[in-house]
C-alpha cells in the first residue's frame, strides 16, 4: 500500500476507532503531510521502502526547521503510522520504533498573583453600569479562575450544567472523561447574574450553551480567550496571557494555600501526577524567593 493510502486509513482509524477529537486529527494530518512530503522529496512514497536511519534523518529535518515540542509530536506521528502499518500486517518491522523524540524544556507555566487576579476580575465593570457582555465575561473569567477548567471545557457547559448544582460542576475534559468540581461562592454569584441580567438578552432561542456571543450562538474558544487577554490589558498585566493562564494560575495558588498534589491533579483532571507536580516547582521557587528575603541567613 502506497504510503498515502496507509495514511489515509491511519487517520480513519483514529476518528472511528480510537475517537480522536477534530483538533486531535486536525494536527496529526497536517504532521502527516508533513512527514509524506519529506519522503517524497527523496523519492519514497512507499513505507516500506523506510529504513531506520531515514527516520533519523527525518527528525534531523525537524529539529532543523521548528521548536523541540513540535518536532517531538512531529516525530510521533510519523512513528505512530509506522506502528499501526506493522500492526495491520502491512510491515514487517517497525523502523521508526527506536528512534527517540528530542526532550522539551520544562517550562514553568506563567501564573498570577492572587492580587493580578483580583485586578483582572475588578477589570470588568459591574453593577448598573455593567452590560449584558460585561455581565458574561465577569461569569465566564470568574469560572475559570474559580475552578481551574480548561477554556473549552468552560464554553462547552450548558444552562443545565450550572442550575441546581449544589456548588459543584461536573466538567467534561480530555478523552470525554468527566470530573467534579467545587464552585466557589464568587463563581457562583457571577454564574447566577449572568443567568438573570445577561444571558436573556443575548439568547436567540437557538442554542443552550451556557456563554453565548452577540449573535446569541455558543462562545468560541478564541473569543474566551479573548475576554482574558482584554482584562489583563485593562487591568494593567505585562504578563504573558494564555488560555490557561487562569488554570495555572488556580492551581498554583491551591498548592500555595496548603492543597496536596493529588487533591489539585484530580480537580485539574489530569491523568498523572506527573503533569501536575510541575506547579510544586512554580510553588517552591516562590518559597525560595521569601525565605531568601525573610531569613536572617539566606
Amino acid at each position: 500500500m502506497k504510503a498515502e493510502g496507509l495514511a489515509a486509513t491511519w487517520l480513519n482509524h483514529l476518528a472511528v476507532e480510537r475517537g480522536a477529537s477534530a483538533n486531535t486529527l486536525s494536527n496529526y494530518r497536517r504532521d502527516v503531510r508533513r512527514y509524506l512530503g519529506w519522503l517524497a522529496d527523496n523519492g519514497v512514497d512507499d513505507l516500506a521502502a523506510v529504513d531506520r536511519g531515514m527516520v533519523e534523518n527525518y527528525l534531523k529535518f525537524l529539529r532543523g526547521s521548528m521548536a523541540a515540542s513540535s518536532a517531538s509530536r512531529a516525530l510521533i506521528v510519523a512513528r505512530g503510522l509506522h506502528k499501526f502499518a506493522v500492526a495491520e500486517g502491512i510491515l514487517d518491522v517497525d523502523v521508526a520504533s527506536e528512534v527517540t523524540p528530542p526532550k522539551n524544556a520544562q517550562h514553568l507555566p506563567e501564573t498570577l498573583q492572587i492580587e493580578e487576579v483580583e485586578k483582572l476580575l475588578d477589570s470588568v465593570p459591574t453593577g448598573e453600569v455593567a452590560t449584558p457582555i460585561d455581565i458574561r465575561d465577569r461569569a465566564l473569567l470568574e469560572l475559570l479562575y474559580g475552578t481551574g477548567a480548561r477554556i473549552t471545557e468552560v464554553i462547552s457547559l450548558t444552562v443545565d450544567d450550572v442550575t441546581e448544582n449544589d456548588g459543584m460542576l461536573m466538567l467534561t475534559g480530555k478523552g470525554d472523561k468527566q470530573r467534579l468540581v467545587p464552585v466557589g461562592s464568587q463563581a457562583q454569584k457571577a454564574v447566577e447574574e449572568y443567568l438573570v441580567r445577561g444571558r436573556p438578552v443575548l439568547s436567540k432561542g437557538k442554542s443552550h450553551a451556557l456563554f453565548l456571543n452577540t449573535r446569541g450562538g455558543s462562545l468560541s474558544r478564541q473569543s474566551a480567550w479573548a475576554v482574558l487577554k482584554q482584562a489583563a490589558a485593562r487591568a494593567g498585566i505585562k504578563k504573558s496571557i494564555s488560555p490557561h493562564t487562569l488554570r495555572h494560575s488556580f492551581a498554583t495558588h491551591l498548592l500555595e494555600g496548603g492543597a496536596d498534589v493529588r487533591t489539585v491533579q484530580e480537580l485539574l483532571g489530569h491523568s498523572s501526577v506527573t503533569t501536575t507536580q510541575i506547579y510544586t516547582h512554580v510553588t517552591a521557587d516562590s518559597l525560595r524567593e521569601v525565605w531568601r528575603t525573610a531569613h536572617p541567613r539566606a
